[in-house]
């Protein structure tokens, strides 16, 4: 019985999972705001990472000192590095290479515009570009190779943020193209119902209106009698109503009976 009942689970288990999917209407958020500028100058955090603060290197932090100085340099010339603002306490994943915003990873390598240890002594000067809170922004700074801290600030990156306004615009107008799209094949749908409609309460007419209105002189046979149709539709006078009940040719008579003084046999007719 068990495995009677496994099979059958099984066979509708592959039949839901094979199941053919229609065409999914998907959409991805936006990654920009409509006007970045505005909320980076309006903006209390963007006004606060604006303005050049401390900054340190958070990685590793359980490891010596002379172990995550040497790590760090090893991330940033990789190209990557974990960083936060020490006023605010936010702390960002940083990534140092050109093309950032390309799919293809031979196009992300960390050059000398974002990575430089040829500049001071003793310091890395690095630059990020990324999407914060829906704003595109750069991140410039430098850090100690020794204490690992340093000065960093973020500014808007206008450059970028004009690529992704144009991006934004392609999306909602594709977003609204196809929500048109979906209107149109609703509208649709509600007129073919509708003309249904339509077309079954005319059927329903015609077909009142095929039912006869004249008396027919058709007849039928009922209880071996024939009837015309229109005599039976007549409606029948009070004085025939009646239940009409069979009485028997011959007497019955009751059994068991106590027999009376005045009549020796009681017979029901």
């Amino acid at each position: 019985m068990n495995e009677v009942d496994s099979i059958s689970m099984l066979s509708v288990l592959a039949n839901t999972l094979h199941r053919k999917v229609g065409n999914i209407w998907t959409t991805t958020m936006p990654r920009v705001v409509s006007d970045q500028r505005s909320k980076f100058e309006n903006d209390e955090l963007f006004r606060k990472l604006s303005r050049e603060s401390e900054v340190k290197y958070t990685g590793y932090r359980d490891k010596p000192p002379e172990e995550r100085q040497l790590r760090f340099q090893t991330e940033c010339r990789e190209g990557h590095a974990d960083i936060a603002f020490c006023a605010t306490g936010y702390n960002l994943q940083l990534s140092f290479t050109s093309n950032a915003w390309s799919d293809k990873p031979e196009d992300r390598v960390p050059t000398k515009d974002f990575v430089d240890f040829d500049r001071d002594p003793g310091k890395v000067h690095l630059k990020s570009q990324f999407i914060m809170n829906g704003v595109c922004v750069v991140w410039r700074g430098w850090l100690d190779l020794t204490r690992l801290d340093g000065v960093a600030c973020l500014d808007f990156d206008a450059d970028r943020a004009a690529v992704e306004d144009s991006l934004l615009r392609e999306q909602i107008e594709q977003y609204n193209r196809r929500l048109q799209e979906l209107e149109d094949r609703q509208r649709q749908y509600r007129d073919e119902q509708e003309r249904r409609a339509e077309a079954e309460a005319e059927r329903l007419l015609k077909q009142e209106k095929s039912f006869p209105t004249t008396e027919c002189c058709s007849t039928q046979q009922t209880r071996g009698h024939k009837v015309r149709v229109a005599d039976s539709l007549r409606p029948i006078p009070k004085a025939d109503i009646g239940v009409r009940i069979p009485v028997p040719v011959r007497p019955v008579p009751v059994t068991n009976a106590a027999p009376l003084p005045w009549r020796p046999h009681m017979y029901i007719m």
